[in-house]
């Protein structure tokens, strides 16, 4: 030892004595550790990931455990706050920038809960639907999440996210984007998705919205829709530089009212927002129902219709929408919920308006112009035909009207421009009434209703429809002396007598009695206050 040293050595037992020393050294080694601990935190975003500890928490059980995992990579620890993990799968579902994937979202208390059977297969299926139907239910990690959930990440930066696969109460869609190859020919959608994702990555989907319907339903091609991870899939050879939307034109199709309460209006509230660059895709080919909407199918497309199953060539989109969004409640027929689209019926009826060059929007402003209304009488050549439809003419022109009575076999071009010009359209339970959609604002619908107990079709069909396309309502019930059926069955039959009796034998039955067999004599002298109703109502709207 220097003599240095011990000088120093010398002067330190001065000054402290040996438990002053020990408590010394024991402070410096705290201040060291901490030291080192502020320059793990302050430098820890540059340095290798550390393993994390994570408590595990369990409802049944409470605290279940403490384990160690390994690091995740920084998207997942972006969005690790907003996911649940399954017991099977440690796989999270990351949000990306595709608006379509979801994230792996708790479920809210007031959202049913998914069996863990049902979590454990990884199944989607309608007993697993939210109580709440403008909720979602999420295919893909059979979670339920929010229509438009909106999450934050550590960037700052917001992402709306969607489900990929919902399955409602009238439809199944599935909105896609990635690397998506359809092959018509086998019925399959393939997409390789870049997100990692857990549970179900395949579903059975029939694109015709009126799912819960087995007679419409049974006439409508099953696809495959499959999701991949990172799939590597072959060079395209038929590219397309849109997206793509795949429908269906089976069903009931044909059918005027089917056609705009299963097809036209889901078609528009799916497709209106592409602006036109949207690719169709249509499966069960019907060439004459394409031609019957050609100014339609035209408006909201601007490329030739592919009739994908004939086509044994893969087709590649960067984004497909499977299936068509409607109305999520039962019972609700030719309407958009404004709180499911960006979509009214309003909007609609101004878009129809556009593909049929229609004019005389309002029947306030037309009023001023012409002294007398027009009543369009709805001829049928078959079933629930007008048998006195020249007394019912007479009856109206008395009152003040116009007559015109037609029947909707012109085209549909030809017919809406006919609607379009009257005031009031009359006519019986069917699907001629569906051309209201032709009429102009605050125009009159009256509906006939023939025996048989027509009203709650009535009402669901055409009465509640009416109000959301802001037109006004009446109705006329007639009575067995008005019905063919009397003098074809007799007063006594159970047909005439009964007609909930006969509908309990099925629907094929009541369908063959009171929709194919029945035609309306009107009995002039209880309809005419219901015309007068019709008159007063356009009178008083002009004033």
């Amino acid at each position: 030892m220097t003599e240095k040293d011990l000088l120093y050595d010398t002067i330190l037992a001065r000054s402290f004595s040996k438990n002053e020393q020990k408590r010394f050294g024991y402070g410096a080694f705290i201040a060291s550790l901490l030291f080192v601990f502020t320059l793990c935190t302050v430098f820890k975003p540059y340095l290798s990931p550390l393993p994390i500890v994570e408590l595990q928490l369990s409802v049944d059980a409470g605290l279940r455990m403490l384990r160690i995992t390994e690091p995740q990579k920084p998207q997942a620890l972006m969005s690790s706050n907003y996911a649940t993990t399954s017991e099977d799968s440690e796989e999270l579902m990351i949000p990306s920038n595709q608006n379509n994937i979801t994230s792996n979202a708790t479920t809210t208390d007031d959202q049913s809960q998914i069996s863990s059977e049902e979590q454990k297969l990884g199944v989607c299926n309608d007993t697993s639907l939210p109580k709440n139907h403008h909720d979602s239910f999420n295919c893909t990690t059979n979670t339920t999440v929010s229509n438009e959930q909106v999450i934050s990440g550590g960037d700052k930066r917001e992402e709306t996210v969607k489900p990929i696969c919902q399955k409602l109460a009238r439809t199944d869609l599935c909105d896609i984007s990635g690397d998506v190859r359809i092959h018509g020919k086998s019925a399959t959608v393939l997409a390789a998705i870049t997100s990692a994702f857990s549970g179900n990555s395949t579903w059975q989907i029939k694109p015709y919205a009126r799912k819960g319907d087995v007679a419409a339903m049974n006439r409508v091609r099953e696809w495959t829709v499959k999701l991949e991870q990172n799939a590597d899939f072959s060079r395209c050879v038929r590219n397309h530089s849109v997206p793509a939307m795949l429908f269906s034109l089976g069903g009931y199709s044909m059918n005027n009212f089917h056609d705009f309460t299963d097809i036209l209006i889901p078609l528009y509230t799916t497709a209106r927002r592409f602006n036109g660059e949207v690719q169709f895709l249509v499966t069960n080919k019907n060439l004459p129902w394409l031609n019957k909407f050609k100014e339609i199918v035209r408006s909201l497309s601007n490329y030739e219709v592919i009739y994908i199953d004939e086509e044994d060539e893969t087709h590649c989109f960067s984004s497909v929408v499977v299936g068509l969004n409607r109305h999520p409640e039962y019972y609700k027929e030719l309407t958009i919920d404004p709180s499911n689209s960006e979509y009214s019926m309003s909007d609609f009826r101004s878009f129809l308006r556009d593909a049929y060059s229609l004019r005389n929007a309002d029947v306030t402003a037309r009023r001023i112009r012409r002294r007398r209304p027009r009543i369009l009488i709805l001829s049928r050549s078959r079933s629930r035909a007008f048998v006195n439809a020249g007394e019912i003419a007479r009856a109206a022109r008395q009152i003040g009207f116009k007559v015109v009575v037609a029947e909707a076999n012109t085209g549909v071009a030809n017919f809406a421009q006919t609607v379009n010009s009257c005031d009031v359209m009359l006519g019986v339970h069917g699907a001629g009434l569906t051309n209201m959609v032709f009429l102009p604002e605050n125009a009159v619908v009256i509906q006939i209703l023939p025996i048989g107990g027509f009203e709650w079709l009535a009402k669901t069909d055409f009465e509640d429809p009416s109000k959301g396309m802001n037109l006004r309502y009446l109705e006329y019930k007639i009575e067995a002396e008005e019905s063919t059926l009397l003098r074809q069955y007799g007063r006594d039959h159970e047909i005439v007598r009964d007609p909930s009796a006969v509908a309990k034998r099925g629907w094929e039955m009541f369908k063959s009695v009171y929709l194919v067999q029945q035609n309306v004599s009107v009995d002039i002298n209880r309809f005419k206050p219901v015309l007068v109703k019709a008159f007063e109502l356009l009178q008083r709207q002009s004033v």
